[in-house]
């Protein structure tokens, strides 16, 4: 007697028994429940990558930080989100390119006293191995309040906390962060700019300070285009005295004066920094003349990048006497400091003495030509031995650059 087998599926036959097709649907199952699946970890490296290929990009990142490894699924899921993705400055890493970005944007879109903590706070643990560049290009202040009428009487002083998001929530946890760049700035305000949207707060000096102080990796701190004035220079300074670790500050394009010049001045001092950048500021002659005393005591400093910053001829000479007495400094950039032929003998007996300068950039400024010329023709002794004099094309300025040989 015979059996006949009666199918659900209609379209299912005795004869198809292919093993691939099959392993095929099997393989499409987990990559639809990848969530709840934790086979993922026992299949072979080709089924692997097949899964990887075809995982959606819109899965939760607490699932595919720990599950997935770099390569790519995190290379779709960068080219997805974002239109340019240079994996270069990640170590050349997907999986850390997407990370630190989806992180950084999580703080970008943060707004003080609406946004609870619990939204950054979250995802920390998944980010942390992975987070060794954090870099914020923007920092929403707290919503005003809607003006309403109110008696003139009882309308306070007290102009309403502009706070923008607190470092010291994330940067004791991220153990393996390395740089950190902050920019206090809205890059779309349309017509509701207010110059202080674009400004960091004293609230603000205080707690990254102390939140750069907590972390125990941090080597490089980058705080461009952030309206840092002298009062709140100094405060950072006081708060990054006693910072062993830091290697590299960034305090380009912001308002600082001789005051804040003065400040920094201490930090070399008193820091074991070796990169300082801070040009297009205003620290004038006076806080240049500081940062040259700091100079002539020798710290680690090995590139210094003072261009834009009215230092004119008196500050000129404090720094290039203070580099007659330096053996450390590699790299100074001096560009666009009104710097004249008064500055010219001083200049020379420094690269005469100087053993370890190997460039210098003094383009955009108005050094005596004679002296150019003088110097190309002659050839001093020292100056063949040791550097090479760079000139820019007839016609197009003064002195470029001198570096080593």
């Amino acid at each position: 007697m015979s059996r006949r087998i009666i199918a659900e599926d209609t379209d299912w036959l005795v004869q198809v028994t292919d093993p691939l097709r099959l392993s095929h649907k099997c393989l499409q199952c987990i990559v639809e429940n990848f969530e709840d699946e934790q086979i993922f970890t026992k299949v072979t490296p080709f089924q692997k990558r097949y899964i990887l290929e075809r995982l959606s990009v819109s899965l939760p990142l607490h699932v595919t930080s720990k599950l997935v490894p770099d390569g790519v699924y995190w290379e779709k899921c960068c080219k997805h989100r974002w239109y340019v993705c240079d994996v270069t400055d990640y170590d050349n890493s997907w999986k850390q390119m997407y990370i630190e970005r989806h992180l950084g944007s999580v703080i970008e879109l943060f707004i003080p006293g609406v946004t609870e903590p619990k939204t950054v706070l979250e995802i920390i643990p998944f980010c942390d191995n992975f987070v060794k560049k954090l870099s914020v290009s923007q920092l929403l202040p707290p919503l005003k309040e809607p003006q309403v009428e109110v008696n003139v009487e009882e309308l306070s002083l007290d102009e309403p906390c502009m706070d923008h998001f607190d470092f010291g929530l994330v940067l004791d946890k991220l153990t393996n962060l390395e740089e950190l760049h902050v920019v206090y700035r809205i890059k779309q305000c349309g017509l509701n700019f207010e110059r202080k949207m674009q400004e960091m707060t004293d609230g603000d000096c205080i707690s990254l300070a102390n939140a750069v102080k907590s972390s125990k990796t941090l080597k490089v701190l980058r705080l461009p285009v952030s309206c840092i004035n002298d009062e709140k220079c100094c405060m950072l300074m006081y708060h990054l005295m006693d910072f062993p670790i830091l290697r590299e500050l960034d305090l380009s394009h912001n308002m600082i004066g001789k005051i804040g010049g003065c400040a920094i001045a201490k930090l070399l001092i008193r820091s074991k920094l070796e990169v300082l950048k801070m040009y297009n500021n205003r620290i004038g002659d006076v806080g240049s003349s500081a940062i040259a005393e700091a100079l002539s005591k020798n710290p680690p400093l090995s590139s210094l990048d003072l261009r834009m910053n009215e230092v004119g001829d008196k500050g000129g000479e404090a720094i290039f006497k203070a580099l007659q007495k330096n053996n450390v400094l590699l790299r100074l950039h001096m560009g666009s400091n009104g710097l004249t032929s008064a500055t010219v003998p001083v200049l020379s007996d420094m690269l005469k003495k100087n053993e370890t300068l190997s460039s210098l950039d003094l383009s955009g400024n108005k050094l005596d030509e004679n002296w150019r010329v003088r110097e190309r023709n002659e050839r001093h002794a020292v100056l063949l031995h040791r550097h090479q004099l760079r000139l820019k094309p007839e016609g197009q300025g003064n002195i470029q650059s001198v570096q080593n040989s």
